[in-house]
């Protein structure tokens, strides 16, 4: 299944990564977005609002975050291709209904332009804080995917991915975009409409009388039926059985979460994604994502011009986490540093992964501003010696 090209500006653009984001969305078929104004994120949802009459789609400004990010459940129940956007305070709002997403398996996309916090912090500037409770926000145990852009030309491409992943794993997909690379502006180069993948809805085939709603497939994942199209189901997230009634007890638990958990987990080497950079002989391994990674890729090649053999992993879905990557470098590697715009969120999963194998060093920023990459170059020189 291709884009319809009606729907997208094909060609190179001059845009920053907010408005990337947007056409990424429409490029990837969605058809309708709920929002509330936050900053920075808001440029998003004003695009799509602005092209949403000329590609057949709906844009709805709700009353709060809580209303955006239900009513855009409710579209996908309906068979539309849909997702929000928010930052900051607005994402801890949206924890609840991730969470309802994750657990009545509903195909959606939530953007987080992540600027500094806690509380309303600093609406204006960057900051990365918001990676665990992208993974860990709502209660319960389910698993998430999580992309992360670094430029606007990745913002465009991973709000495609976001969307593909979010109907083929029926799950909640979030992009941890940063405030630098929502309003960093770059060329955009937006391919064919024929050049675009999609990955189709996994609408259903069987007769209403043999459909079970959440009955996985030999993947892990159901079918999917539109309401309105003649299935009869009931959707909650309470524990549910495959018709989709409440079963609350420990047997349909273990079932139901362990499956939820499984079809993520069971294809993480088939999600997780990372760009490489100079590891065929590095000692010292930067991992960074976001804005933080091209600060680290030149103090990368700083470290290179005075002989250190220092090299870049870049998680651009850092969930699952590359878990597998950072065990494989652990075993030749002198160090770890993760070079993140927080006070240490991903290096609990880069020390994880390593399991002692090798150094693991943390280089925090309570963002604001990004790191400085003389900085970076000083922390590879003490890790080398």
């Amino acid at each position: 299944m291709t884009a319809d090209p009606k729907t997208v500006l094909t060609g190179p653009h001059f845009m920053d990564g907010n408005h990337a984001a947007c056409e990424g969305a429409i490029a990837a078929g969605a058809n309708f977005a709920a929002g509330y104004p936050i900053t920075p994120s808001t440029e998003i949802v004003e695009r799509f609002a602005m092209r949403a009459p000329l590609v057949g789609a709906t844009f709805l400004q709700m009353e709060d975050e809580l209303a955006s990010s239900i009513a855009i459940l409710g579209a996908a129940w309906g068979g539309a291709k849909a997702f929000t956007v928010t930052s900051g305070p607005g994402f801890s709002l949206m924890m609840e209904h991730i969470g309802y997403a994750a657990m009545t398996e509903t195909p959606s996309v939530f953007v987080n332009v992540q600027r500094g916090g806690p509380s309303t912090g600093l609406p204006t500037l960057p900051a990365q804080g918001d990676m665990m409770q992208a993974r860990w926000g709502s209660h319960g145990d389910y698993e998430i995917i999580a992309l992360s852009p670094s430029s606007p030309q990745e913002c465009f491409d991973l709000m495609v991915d976001a969307f593909n992943f979010a109907e083929q794993y029926r799950n909640p997909v979030i992009v941890l975009m940063d405030e630098s690379v929502g309003h960093m502006t770059e060329k955009v180069v937006i391919p064919a409409a024929s050049q675009i993948e999609l990955f189709p809805h996994r609408y259903t085939r069987r007769a209403a009388a043999d459909y079970l709603p959440f009955q996985p497939w030999p993947d892990g994942i159901p079918e999917f039926a539109r309401a309105g199209d003649g299935y009869r189901f009931h959707v909650t997230g309470l524990t549910h059985n495959e018709h989709g009634y409440p079963a609350i007890n420990a047997p349909q638990q273990q079932e139901l979460v362990g499956r939820l958990v499984g079809k993520i987990r069971n294809h993480a080497e088939a999600i997780a994604r990372a760009e490489e950079c100079r590891l065929e002989d590095a000692q010292i391994v930067l991992v960074a994502y976001g804005i933080t990674s091209r600060v680290a890729l030149r103090a990368m090649q700083m470290a290179r011009e005075e002989r250190i053999p220092a090299g870049l992993l870049r998680p651009i879905v850092v969930w699952p986490f590359p878990e597998k990557r950072i065990r494989e470098l652990a075993a030749r590697a002198r160090a770890f540093i993760v070079v993140e715009m927080n006070y240490g969120q991903m290096v609990r999963e880069v020390e994880r992964a390593a399991a002692g194998r090798c150094k693991t060093i943390l280089m925090p920023h309570a963002g604001g501003a990004v790191h400085r990459p003389e900085a970076i170059l000083d922390i590879i020189r003490e890790a080398a010696q």
